[in-house]
This record gives C-alpha cells, sequence and structure tokens, in this order.
C-alpha cells in the first residue's frame, strides 16, 4: 500500500497492524503455544523477532490485524488483547495493547520516529516471559478488540462495513475481582498513545466461589 497518499491517520494504522501481527506472532512464541518450528526468526523493524510461519496461524493472525486497519484509523479501537484461556474458558492471561490514533493530527508522520518507538515494545516483549505464568493444560488463546463504539454507528461505510460484520462479540468470561496489571511498555506522545500491559487474575480470585465451575 502507498503510505504517501494516505492520511496521517491512515499512514499510522498501517504502521499499527504491522506492528501488531509481528508483536501477537512474539507473544504466542514466548507463551509456548505451538512447536519452535511454528516460527522463524526474523529481523523487523531491526529487532529480531519470532514470525509465525505455520500457514494457519500466520493466516489467522494476518486476517486479524489487517482487518482493524480501517477502525483503527478512524479511533475505534481501544484495546487489542491477546487473551490466553485455561480448558473451562476462563482467561488466565491477558497482553493488552491499550492504544488511541489522534484523529486531529494533520502532519505528515514521521515514520522511522513512530517506528522507533514501537521498536521499544518488541524489546520489552523478548524478554518479558518472567512477567508471565505457565499455561495449564488444554489451553487455548484467541485476539479480542475492544471498540470504543460499535463501527456501524459511527459511519463506517461500504467495504469498511463489510468488514465490521465479521468482528461478533466475545464470550469471554469476567473476572469477579479487579485483576493484577504488569506495565510493560508505553508511548505517549502524538499521534499515536499506546500501552501494553499484562492482566492476570487477582490472588483472591481463585478464592471467590463465583469463580469456581
Amino acid at each position: 500500500m502507498d503510505r504517501k497518499n494516505q492520511t496521517p491517520q491512515g499512514q499510522i494504522a498501517q504502521v499499527v497492524v504491522e506492528f501488531l501481527e509481528v508483536a501477537v506472532s512474539c507473544i504466542v512464541f514466548l507463551k509456548g503455544f505451538y512447536p519452535t518450528r511454528a516460527f522463524e526468526r526474523r529481523r523487523y523493524m531491526n529487532v529480531v523477532v519470532q514470525k509465525a510461519v505455520h500457514p494457519q496461524l500466520a493466516g489467522y493472525i494476518h486476517s486479524v490485524t489487517i482487518g482493524l486497519l480501517p477502525f483503527i484509523q478512524k479511533g475505534l479501537v481501544e484495546r487489542v488483547v491477546v487473551i490466553f484461556y485455561d480448558k473451562d474458558h476462563i482467561p488466565v492471561e491477558k497482553f493488552v495493547f491499550k492504544l488511541a490514533v489522534s484523529q486531529s493530527y494533520g502532519s505528515n508522520i514521521e515514520q522511522s520516529s513512530l517506528e522507533f518507538a514501537l521498536r521499544a515494545f518488541l524489546i520489552k516483549l523478548s524478554v518479558a516471559e518472567p512477567l508471565t505464568k505457565p499455561l495449564p493444560p488444554d489451553s487455548s488463546w484467541e485476539i479480542a478488540a475492544y471498540f470504543r463504539s460499535l463501527p456501524a454507528a459511527d459511519g463506517v461505510k461500504d467495504k469498511e462495513d463489510g468488514g465490521a460484520q465479521l468482528w461478533i462479540p466475545t464470550d469471554t468470561k469476567m473476572w469477579m475481582q479487579p485483576p493484577q496489571i504488569t506495565p510493560v511498555k508505553s508511548m505517549g506522545c502524538d499521534p499515536l498513545k499506546m500501552q501494553l500491559y499484562l492482566e492476570q487474575p487477582s490472588p483472591a480470585e481463585a478464592k471467590d466461589p463465583a469463580t469456581q465451575p
């Protein structure tokens, strides 16, 4: 895609979805969910990363992240979350990317500066394993997006409206107690604000009878 002819928001969104595709792949590798042969060491933003190469895995990650492009561009996406579940489909860990694309930013985007800032997230992810918890047997995972408002209600029309129809409500179960939050990395300047943090169940969660099956 030719970024020169895009709006600043379009340029930002394109960089963000490409970054998210790589970051999600790194997270799944970090958790050891698949054999290492499902990934390949590659260099992205001058950082060595683990990129999914298994066709179904890579296809799922790509289709979800690229599907978010028009909604990130319009500032509709609040969070992109990689959720890991136990066998009862109760979340055991969440990697949360909270983001905001400035809708009033009108200057040209310094892509190198934006990529330099996002590069720091990938470096942090590569050493984040000590912050995480081992996955239980028969676990699963998915990518979820949390919208500030429903895309159809904000005038996202035409082919983007068709993309909105591909997103369905998640049946993710909620924790009864506020989660433990571990910050990983953040950037807080226009035109893009982003936070990456871990959410894990509170120690009190396991003691709450309401959470028991």
